[in-house]
């Protein structure tokens, strides 16, 4: 039967289409040796747990495991297709390094024990640290991995039966910008826009949106589109030559950390060539005013200077940008984990509301995420919001969340903002948060400034338990290890980008004695016998479907709302939008599409901060500037970099992602097709910075920041020159890395910075200052850096990226191609 090599041909065949019709399906589709389809035993419901794109897929189960997936073929996100992270991933729950018993700390070993030993500790400390220090010495760090009903359950024990304000998830890292910028522009967190608006948009940008490799079947969209007749027209803004710019119409590689300054530019040149959709900003914003008075600083050729780009392409940019009839745009690490991190996402908001490019096909704006389950954890109030995107500062909303919850309003912390990931751990370095809870992801790899991080996980006034599937560097250092349940072992919801919910269905039973996360923490909440204001046990739900429920309540009448949804309803239908209600049974493509949003100070879920400074505004201010709720334009002067490039660390050093790997390998180096494709970590080189250097392909080097330093194989790339990258996903030691004379970390997070974006608090993972020196000739051997992706290289010879051509593709009629 034909296939194909997902490692080498990622995205797959083709399948043209033009400008309004449907998607044509193709389904993907992988087994495990010697298993045929006929074969299976069942089939099981489930969608995408290593990238945030949402794709349904139904896993396939033989003899009591799984043996491998294929795409649906009905699905509004994924039309059958599935990226190699779905395809193979899923070989990890196989791994025979999975956690299966409770772990505890004795003699300074962590051994195994049973759950009982394991939860009495935690409970043990939790409730001394109660009593001695009250709710603020516990915090917890959660994940974008989790699912809605997890999530839910989380944020009702924080905020409601413990009442610690010290909650936030690794989403912090990943999407806490695009959640800030929504806010800003339309007083609200969801997104307005649809993946639809792909096959309707005459002009896609993607500012700093790497979707090749971070949402590779959104891509394979993408390039159907472009395959087809009156293809889209694309912009680029990237500092590396990724698949994106490779298919661009226009690709602006600014230097790292001026964002703001090249979209003040862009807005400065439409609002120049009046390619602006007066009536829309008449009816619908406030602010343009102001947005006219700042950009007018901002000419082309100023940007150009800051940006180190030409002016004309900006000027190309605007161009194309005030001529599209359909403009679709998305954001996504490029610009949130950069300097001025909100600022600059909410510029690419001010070109849509400028141009009145919402709420119909094409037109619409994706703050995009970088987890499966990241919409999920903001929607919940596990990261710093709260729960059903009510606002901190609404006595109204607090008390409308405590009676959903059925307990006291004082008892949900509402005094202060949210404590962010950062600030958590600042707290526990300085030891006011004595106890934390980790939960599904693996700070020890993917915080910055790595060797404080470690210093903080391993104090030994800090009581730590991690709650994962696989002995991570995190687990390493906890007192507690609790062993849970993985995706395909548990039953839960999760929505991805586009606000797309998905059904994931328990397969197969998690190995040992490993527990899903949801009875993990409702048997914490039984043990420390939390009750609500009529003395029943809280939280009131006990499993995913009444915990479903519950969270249907208490997101009611919010802008995310589920009340119309049931599991039975996503069983038949498969992925659908929220809202989705009485009024909209069957969910909602597209928010704002009648011009209101949810930004009247009485509905927002926030009232503002100031975009350079992250000052807070009060609602007396927020109310006077935007009575009406309307869109809000917001300007922002451009501000430089905190670290910049200087004599000693010339060069900006970026951090990011490939297309094999997620977050930090727990799951996928334990695939082996997806280990194979980038098996170590790599530093991408400008061909004349490597000149310089007197590095070639492959050669030994270390790059080095004020913080720490990597060593890794020089990869030789068209990235633009006195830039660094470092993909973030390896550990912090590499026993395959070049020998550089001496220890050499791997981890990309050695070297980045305590710092981070005043208004999201999202770490800056893309403006250090860093130096590179040459260890030496090579081997002979290149890079290990994927050649099919962002990390290809130049002017030298290097065996393509392959796998084996082991997955089928088939068509509507049954046929394969």
């Amino acid at each position: 039967m034909p296939s194909r090599d997902p490692i080498a041909e990622p995205w797959g065949t083709r399948t043209p289409y033009g400008p309004g019709d449907p998607w044509p399906a193709r389904v993907d589709l992988h087994l495990a040796e010697g298993v045929e389809p006929d074969q299976v035993d069942r089939w099981v419901r489930s969608a995408s747990l290593l990238h945030s794109n949402g794709d349904a897929m139904d896993i396939a189960v033989k003899d009591g495991r799984i043996v491998g997936v294929r795409g649906r073929a009905e699905d509004r996100v994924n039309r059958g297709r599935l990226d190699p992270k779905d395809l193979y991933g899923w070989q990890a729950g196989h791994s025979p390094d999975r956690l299966t018993r409770p772990l505890v700390r004795r003699g300074g070993e962590l051994v195994e024990t049973d759950w009982d030993t394991a939860m009495d500790l935690v409970v043990e400390r939790s409730r001394g640290l109660l009593d001695e220090r009250g709710p603020s010495a516990l915090g917890f760090y959660t994940s974008g991995q989790l699912f809605l009903e997890e999530y839910h359950t989380l944020a009702a024990l924080c905020h409601g039966a413990i009442g610690t304000n010290h909650l936030d998830g690794n989403t912090r890292l990943c999407t806490a910008t695009a959640a800030a910028a929504l806010k800003e522009s339309f007083g609200c967190d969801g997104q307005p826009g649809s993946y639809a608006d792909i096959d309707h948009a005459d002009v896609i940008a993607l500012y700093g949106h790497n979707m090749a490799e971070t949402q590779a079947v959104l891509w394979t969209r993408v390039l159907d589109r472009l395959a087809g007749p009156n293809p889209p027209r694309l912009l680029c803004v990237d500092p590396r030559p990724t698949p994106v710019a490779r298919e661009a119409a226009l690709h602006l590689a600014p230097r790292p950390g001026t964002n703001v300054a090249l979209m003040n530019a862009i807005l400065h040149e439409l609002i120049r060539t009046d390619r602006v959709d007066h009536a829309y900003v008449e009816a619908h914003t406030v602010g343009y005013g102001e947005l006219v008075r700042l950009t007018a600083d901002y000419p082309p050729e100023r940007a150009a200077e800051i940006c180190d780009l030409p002016a004309q392409g900006i000027r190309e940019a605007a161009a194309l940008l005030g001529g599209a009839e359909r403009l679709l745009s998305t954001v996504l690490q490029g610009f949130y984990q950069s300097n001025q991190a909100t600022a600059a996402a909410v510029q690419v908001n001010n070109v849509h509301l400028l141009r009145g490019m919402l709420g119909r096909p094409g037109a619409g704006v994706l703050q995009m995420n970088g987890q499966p389950t990241a919409e999920n954890t903001r929607e919940c109030g596990a990261d710093g919001d709260m729960t059903g995107f009510r606002n901190w500062n609404n006595d109204r909303h607090v008390a409308d969340l405590a009676a959903a919850w059925n307990l006291d309003p004082a008892r949900i912390p509402h005094y202060a903002p949210p404590t962010h990931a950062m600030q958590i751990m600042r707290y526990a370095e300085k030891g006011s948060i004595r106890f934390l809870w980790v939960s599904a992801t693996n700070p020890a790899v993917s915080l910055p400034e790595l060797r404080r991080i470690r210093e903080v996980l391993a104090h030994r006034d800090l009581f730590l338990v991690v709650q994962d599937v696989f002995m991570t560097e995190t687990a390493e250092l906890a007192d507690v290890v609790l062993p849970a349940a993985t995706w395909g072992e548990k039953t839960g919801t999760f929505t991805n980008s586009d606000r797309t919910v998905h059904l994931s269905e328990k397969a197969v039973e998690p190995p040992g004695q490993a527990r899903p996360d949801l009875d993990i923490f409702l048997d914490y909440a039984r043990r420390m016998g939390f009750r609500d204001r009529d003395g029943r046990p809280f939280p009131q739900w006990h499993d995913p479907a009444s915990a479903f429920e519950a969270w249907k309540r208490a997101g009611a009448g919010r802008p995310c709302d589920y009340s119309g949804l049931t599991y039975d309803l996503l069983r038949d239908a498969g992925g659908i939008q929220w809202p989705c209600d009485a009024d909209r049974p069957e969910g909602t493509e597209r928010l704002y599409a009648d011009g209101r949003f949810w930004a009247s100070p009485e509905e927002c879920e926030s009232y503002g901060r100031d975009l350079v400074t992250g000052a807070p505004l009060e609602e007396a201010e927020y109310r006077a500037a935007n009575p009406g709720g309307l869109a809000m334009i917001k300007a922002a002067e451009y501000v430089a970099p905190h670290e910049e490039p200087s004599g000693e660390y010339p060069f900006t050093l970026i951090t990011g992602r490939t297309l094999y790997h997620f977050h930090t390998r727990t799951k996928t180096a334990r695939a082996p097709e997806l280990q194979r494709a980038a098996p170590e970590v790599w530093v991408e080189v400008s061909a004349s910075d490597a000149r310089e250097a007197g590095i070639a392909e492959g050669d030994p080097v270390e790059v080095r920041s004020a913080r720490g330093a990597v060593v890794a194989r020089a990869r030789v790339s068209g990235i633009r020159p006195g830039v660094l990258f470092v993909p973030f996903h390896y550990g912090y030691w590499d026993t395959g890395a070049p020998d550089a004379g001496g220890a050499g970390g791997r981890a990309a997070n050695e070297l980045s910075a305590t710092d981070w974006d005043p208004v999201s608090k999202q770490p800056l993972y893309k403006t250090a200052a860093a130096r590179l020196r040459a260890l030496g000739p090579g081997d002979g051997r290149p890079s290990p850096a994927p050649t099919t992706t962002a990390s290809a290289p130049v002017g030298a010879e290097v065996a393509r990226t392959r796998g084996e051509p082991d997955t089928r593709e088939t068509y509507p009629g049954g046929g394969t191609r």
